[in-house]
């Protein structure tokens, strides 16, 4: 197969409610036959203490059922090191399959899954490897600049970043940018549970869509600051869109550019400085029309 089952430890999805659950489980029970370790994530909520052992053991593989990821967060929930990661539902999306509300599997499909389940853990690896070298890339840490408004306390970036009146940012680093929303934004919009992102490879222009959030409060567009195409998307927002409330300008990051044009297009944008003062401008205006 390619990789070593008897270095692997498996965390499935315990919702067996939709087919992808069910095939998400028959993964797992396949894999422990190949001499891999299974960790049933409901006995490990009661008692983590007893797959310790098993966990030291060798390399996580989270494998998720729908593209909620309730494996991969519970994994994160318990600080574990998620080594590969598989969402049933993308492989199915990868082979043309539309996935059942039925848990029952539908013939042929677990064997589908199976004959692509060497590839696509050689490719997940690949894919963690060239994420943990882009983050390095963009790992620096950022100094904010504050203000208050009432009591409420906003935060900018003192260098690093662009911004376009649509309150959105790009950091950029040689040819490449990751995108995300602002301070103002994520506390406007109140808690994220929806990320929507754009497809791998997709053309954005400058100020076009680069994918949507949704808040307990409201639907919003990221608005791309560069133009360019999408090599990479913030698969930890997908599972985790809190990430945005919780640190929006690091870890809230929702996609990665190949830019096109950045040299002109960032002469329409805002650099720190410049967003710093028009935020604080917007949010005193706004504070003054609600409270007077």
């Amino acid at each position: 197969m390619g990789v070593e089952m008897d270095k692997l430890v498996v965390l499935p999805c315990n919702g067996l409610d939709k087919e992808a659950g069910a095939l998400a489980r028959e993964l797992s029970l396949h894999l422990t036959r190949q001499g891999a370790k299974l960790v049933c994530p409901v006995l490990y909520q009661r008692s983590p203490a007893r797959y310790k052992k098993d966990l030291a053991w060798g390399e996580l593989l989270v494998i998720d059922g729908c593209k909620t990821g309730c494996a991969s967060k519970l994994a994160r929930e318990r600080g574990l090191k998620i080594a590969r990661r598989l969402n049933v539902a993308e492989m199915l999306d990868k082979m043309g399959i539309k996935g059942q509300k039925d848990p029952v599997p539908e013939t042929g499909h677990l064997s589908a899954l199976l004959s692509l389940l060497p590839d696509m853990l050689l490719l997940r690896k690949e894919e963690e490897e060239e994420e943990r070298f882009e983050e390095i890339l963009f790992s620096e840490s950022v100094e904010m600049k504050e203000f208050m408004v009432g009591k409420f306390l906003f935060k900018v970036p003192v260098a690093g970043y662009y911004f376009n009146e649509n309150d959105c940012w790009a950091r950029v680093e040689g040819n490449l940018a990751r995108l995300g929303v602002s301070d103002y934004v994520q506390q406007s919009a109140a808690d994220m549970v929806f990320f929507d992102p754009p497809e791998i490879g997709a053309e954005i222009d400058q100020f076009g869509e680069a994918g949507s959030l949704e808040s307990t409060k409201t639907a919003l567009d990221i608005i791309s600051p560069f133009s360019g195409k999408v090599k990479a998307v913030n698969h930890r927002l997908v599972e985790n869109p809190e990430l945005v409330n919780l640190d929006p300008y690091l870890q809230g990051w929702a996609v990665e550019l190949e830019l096109a044009d950045f040299s002109s297009e960032r002469e329409l944008l805002m650099d720190c400085n410049e967003y710093y003062s028009y935020l604080r401008e917007k949010v005193e205006r706004e504070f003054r029309e609600k409270y007077g």
